[in-house]
């Protein structure tokens, strides 16, 4: 068995069935919905919240308390030496730099936490590269630093069916929204390091997908130096609408010869943002190791 355990949390979509499967560990994140909380995956199924977010109940997200993330680390070193902990993105959310406190705090040279500018599906990538990596006996040191050193090779893009939720979260203003609604407008989002923004808007989802899938080819070009499969992870994913979303990988991979893009809801602590009927593409380079 490797010496270091690979830790996460579900922002990355991967569920804690999967975790088990795979070998890893995902912290779930909490929610506050209705001034109850829940954790993802734990006590909240895909279906409870999409059917509560559907009823407009109220919706918070949160970040595991320092006291729960300690319980886990703890636990988890009493089989491991190391322990890599894969957190979303310190750019949208302040649980990497939370983590990165306890672990030099109290767990100096046992834990690393990996800010590598990652969420969703390209976080889910990371940790399947750095448990490829423990598996060849690379310390938690090491893995770290070569997840750290291509943070900035990945890119997503997502497109939003409604603007609903990013008014109600107060991420765009109720005028910016209406008028938006008003228009039909379907916004796509771009997410390339540690930024979330706006990157184009679509008078339809046709469009919108096109929009994606041709920014997508742009960044294969300029970005990963062409659209060779051996250097490039391609993915997909999702918030609700499953048939809709296999439509989706269909349409990527006839649009990327030689790719089987793999698909995976977004977690809850995303989709509570965006809402239901979203869709997203997203790349990473490979680790060669």
């Amino acid at each position: 068995m490797s010496k270091v355990a690979i830790v996460t949390d579900s922002n990355s979509g991967i569920t804690q069935a999967q975790a088990k499967e795979l070998g890893i560990y995902v912290v779930p994140m909490p929610f506050m919905i209705n001034d109850k909380e829940y954790f993802e995956d734990i006590n909240l199924t895909q279906e409870e919240f999409y059917k509560l977010l559907a009823e407009d109940a109220n919706v918070s997200t949160s970040q595991p308390t320092p006291d729960s993330l300690m319980k886990t680390w703890d636990n988890i070193l009493k089989d491991y030496e190391q322990i890599v902990y894969i957190p979303m993105s310190s750019g949208l959310s302040g649980s990497c730099q939370s983590a990165y406190m306890i672990a030099m705090q109290f767990y100096d040279g046992k834990v690393f936490v990996v800010d590598n500018q990652r969420i969703s599906v390209t976080q889910r990538q990371s940790v399947l590269d750095a448990f490829e990596m423990a598996e060849k006996g690379m310390s938690g040191e090491e893995i770290r630093d070569k997840l750290v050193e291509v943070k900035f090779e990945s890119s997503i893009y997502i497109m939003l069916d409604t603007l609903y939720y990013l008014k109600k979260g107060g991420r765009i203003t109720p005028a910016a929204a209406a008028l938006g609604t008003l228009l039909r407008l379907k916004p796509v989002l771009q997410i390339q390091g540690e930024k979330l923004d706006a990157f184009a808007k679509a008078r339809t989802s046709n469009q919108g997908k096109t929009i994606m899938i041709n920014a997508m080819k742009k960044d294969f070009e300029e970005r990963f130096g062409g659209f060779d499969a051996k250097d490039v992870w391609l993915s997909g994913a999702y918030t609700f609408d499953k048939d809709g979303a296999m439509n989706w990988k269909k349409e990527v991979e006839e649009a990327f010869p030689g790719y089987e893009m793999h698909l995976d809801p977004l977690s809850l602590s995303v989709a509570c943002h965006i809402g239901p009927g979203a869709l997203a593409i997203a790349a990473s380079r490979k680790i060669h190791v």
